[in-house]
């Protein structure tokens, strides 16, 4: 199954940097950055040379090279990224709290049952204020991660981890 990463309006550079990491532990082949999401340099960067080098380099420090092996493409809005996403047929799955969220494991179990052989997209948004209403409207899917501790939420990118595996593991 072909699945996509999609980090829209992430801050941190070591994120973005564990995103490349366990996309490539997992076997993703590609993330998509959309909004201000900071990306590393590619062959054509628009970005200030000595700017884009050192958001490189923050976000080496954590992907330690898997920013080498991870293909990325960048869109300056979510919305041309869902768009060019339904245009490949993709599914939906937005990684968020919400009243009508799934677990991972029912998310896998859809996936197998509804959307067999068609491509995948993980949708994550922001780390404070994760993925706007509007844009959930519009996915095939919404999963959650249980929480059983005291705290309401993991890391975005642990939970980017946890939700990857769930779907690379079907």
């Amino acid at each position: 199954m072909k699945i996509t990463l999609v980090a829209h309006d992430i801050r941190s550079t070591h994120n973005v940097g564990a995103f490349f990491r366990t996309c490539d532990g997992l076997g993703v082949k590609q993330i998509i950055f959309s909004g201000y999401t900071p990306y590393p340099t590619f062959e054509g960067d628009s970005r200030l040379p000595h700017f884009a080098d050192k958001i490189t380099r923050q976000i080496h420090k954590t992907a330690l090279g898997a920013e080498s092996t991870v293909d990325f493409q960048c869109f300056e809005t979510l919305e041309d990224v869902l768009n060019h996403l339904k245009s490949e047929n993709t599914v939906l799955i937005a990684l968020e709290q919400f009243p009508k969220s799934i677990s991972p494991s029912e998310c896998a179990e859809l996936l197998k049952k509804k959307y067999k052989n068609r491509p995948v997209a993980l949708i994550l948004g922001n780390e404070i204020h994760g993925v706007k209403d509007d844009v959930l409207a519009r996915m095939d899917m919404i999963m959650e991660i249980p929480m059983n501790g005291l705290k309401e939420s993991f890391n975005v990118s642990v939970a980017a981890g946890i939700a990857l595996y769930a779907l690379t593991n079907l």
